[in-house]
């Protein structure tokens, strides 16, 4: 055989193992890569059962269950006296929106905005 043949045979030879190894290849780094991906995901969740596990051994005290009902839920004692401390910075979200015109926008149902809104050019 010439040289030019063996060539032609060596090359078509390589391309064929390259064709036959590039298809399992693209599959197995791809694999790897949500396998890796797949074991961050696990890492979290591992995380996020243990910060509800340390929350639950906290919540199993029944002091710090009504330390949370007093604070999130505002409950009081049977005669204790509640009192609302309000402060200044909460005073803004006691006041109604403003629109860009300067009035206070209404609340109420859309058609009636809508209403109110054609009829307030008159």
């Amino acid at each position: 055989m010439s040289t030019t043949r063996r060539a032609a045979v060596v090359a078509i030879v390589v391309c064929a193992l390259a064709f036959t190894i590039a298809v399992p290849l693209r599959t197995y780094l791809s694999q790897r890569a949500e396998v890796v991906e797949q074991e961050d995901r696990q890492e979290q969740l591992q995380e996020q059962v243990e910060r509800l596990e340390q929350r639950k051994a906290e919540l199993s005290d029944p002091a710090q269950v009504e330390a949370e009902a007093r604070r999130r839920l505002r409950y009081v004692m049977p005669g204790e006296t509640p009192y609302i401390v309000q402060l200044p910075s909460d005073e803004g979200s006691e006041r109604q929106p403003v629109r860009g015109d300067g009035s206070p926008k209404r609340h109420g149902a859309w058609y009636e905005q809508l209403w109110d809104g054609v009829t307030e050019g008159e």
